[in-house]
């Protein structure tokens, strides 16, 4: 770091006004913290006993009235029968007067309030006596008979503790209420306070930070404006500008880089425009490949051969696989097509070839329909295709087949294969090949330019790390593999007729 560091400088600036403010924030944290967690407590208190304020007596006098009305014995849980409480079994009042005094017992644990408190322990002295009640009731029916002595009961004892113990969970909820509302009259005071406490922290931070703002400026601006000047210039296009500032802090590190950034920018500006030179070239020769006057006088040829031959039909197809083949490599003078429209391109040439070469050549197209509306540059294909004709099928003298697949990578790039069963390499040409492939411009390349070529579009559109890849043995074939990154065009229209064929 350098000796007067314009960073020691902004800390201690920042941290003088962050530190107080850090402070009071964990402060009123901390009071929010308090109240947050009082008023959860209340609120969670008031939800479970609300929930037997709507319920439990209308629930608890028709449990009971229909077990004395039936005549219905039902049983008390102890020791040996605990599990009718964890069933669901609202024939038994047990069940309800348990649930109840199990879920106000631990509210009279966790509430402070008093008067809620004195509620509370009422509360519970009433569920007592209800469930020595509902024993009573419970006997005479294990007893048979009583049922005018149980319907007084019920009207006399039952119908009156639960309409008590109804009203002490109404109290409760009134004085949880008035709590509630305490809490809520504490946080509006501490909120004045604290914001009484902030506005006057920020008057006097305020006042330090501006001070060292307006000190810590002065040092800055000056150098930056010359910095300012220098870089200026070189975005005008004089990389013989240099920055004098020499100052032992950040804005100096700055200079130095800019300085280093001026001599090293000439010589990437210069090789920049001998990458896209190369493009050029590399994409004029092969537009120039595919306007071929061989391949054109060759195919023109073969179309009034089959006129002569009566196959008109045929002739027409040529024709339109001719012209569709012209109309992709052009493309409206687009660099880049959708995988759909390359692999389109190849099938007219493959259609356009296979007339001439009808004995020794078929073909199968089988991308996945998934990539179709990904990227590629345009004739890319192509060159591979034709290499697999001329160097793959023919020589081997004997019909051949050319492969075309393709799909999605798992690391999300894109692969597309040209295999073909035709003569092959041997390591050698292999070898020539290769160097060819990975060092454009060589002698090699003639060996294979059309790859050579490819190869040096991708690698110069994506990456080195994107390529060729060729596998060959002698007598058996050769496949070429293309591997992109997966870029999507959003482009759509893909119809069946794109799908894979074999011809």
């Amino acid at each position: 770091m350098p000796e007067h560091s314009i960073r020691k400088k902004l800390t201690a600036l920042v941290l003088t006004a962050v530190v107080p403010l850090l402070a009071l924030n964990i402060v009123i944290l901390g009071f929010m913290s308090r109240f947050q967690k009082s008023y959860d407590e209340i609120l969670t208190n008031m939800t479970v006993a609300n929930s037997y304020n709507l319920n439990f007596k209308e629930e608890m006098d028709e449990c009971i009235y229909k077990l004395v009305f039936n005549g219905e014995r039902f049983g008390k849980p102890d020791e040996k029968n605990m599990d009718l409480i964890s069933q669901p079994n609202r024939k038994n009042p047990y069940v309800l007067i348990y649930e109840l005094r199990e879920d106000f017992a631990i509210l009279a644990e966790i509430t402070t309030d008093t008067d809620s408190a004195n509620w509370l322990r009422s509360l519970l002295r009433n569920i007592d006596t209800l469930e020595d009640r509902v024993d009573d009731i419970r006997l005479n029916l294990d007893e048979g008979g009583h049922y005018t002595e149980n319907i007084e009961m019920l009207d006399n004892n039952i119908y009156i503790l639960t309409e008590l113990i109804n009203d002490d969970i109404q109290y409760y909820l009134y004085y949880q209420t008035r709590s509630m509302e305490q809490v809520h009259g504490s946080l509006q005071y501490s909120i004045r306070f604290f914001r009484l406490g902030t506005a006057l922290l920020l008057f006097v931070l305020i006042g330090v930070v501006t001070a060292g703002t307006v000190l810590i400026l002065r040092k800055i601006t000056g150098p930056l404006g010359e910095l300012t000047r220098v870089t200026r210039r070189i975005s005008q296009g004089d990389f013989s500008a240099r920055s004098a500032v020499a100052t032992k802090d950040e804005i100096g590190m700055v200079a130095g880089s800019v300085n280093d950034m001026a001599e090293h920018l000439e010589i990437m500006v210069s090789q920049i425009k001998e990458d896209e030179r190369r493009m050029r070239d590399a994409e004029l020769r092969l537009l120039q490949e595919q306007i071929n006057p061989h391949f054109l006088y060759n195919t023109l040829d073969a179309i009034v051969w089959l006129i002569e031959g009566g196959k008109n039909e045929e002739a027409e197809d040529m024709i339109i696989s001719l012209s569709d083949f012209f109309k992709l490599a052009l493309s409206n003078g687009k660099d880049m097509i959708t995988i759909r429209d390359e692999e389109r391109h190849i099938r007219s040439y493959l259609q356009i070839q296979q007339v001439r070469y009808r004995d020794i050549l078929s073909y199968e197209i089988a991308i996945d329909r998934s990539v179709y509306q990904y990227g590629i540059m345009k004739l890319t294909l192509q060159p591979l295709v034709e290499n697999a004709i001329y160097h793959g099928i023919k020589p081997k003298r004997s019909p051949g087949k050319i492969t075309i697949t393709g799909g999605m990578n798992e690391n999300r790039t894109i692969t597309l294969t040209v295999e073909d069963d035709g003569a092959g390499m041997t390591p050698e040409e292999l070898a020539r090949v290769r160097k060819a492939v990975e060092q454009p411009g060589t002698e090699e390349e003639r060996d294979g330019f059309g790859m050579a070529n490819v190869a040096e579009r991708i690698r110069l559109n994506f990456g080195k790390e994107y390529g060729i890849t060729i596998k060959t043995e002698p007598g058996r074939g050769t496949k070429v593999s293309v591997t992109i990154p997966a870029r999507w065009t959003g482009e759509s229209g893909v119809t069946a007729e794109n799908g894979g064929m074999t011809r």
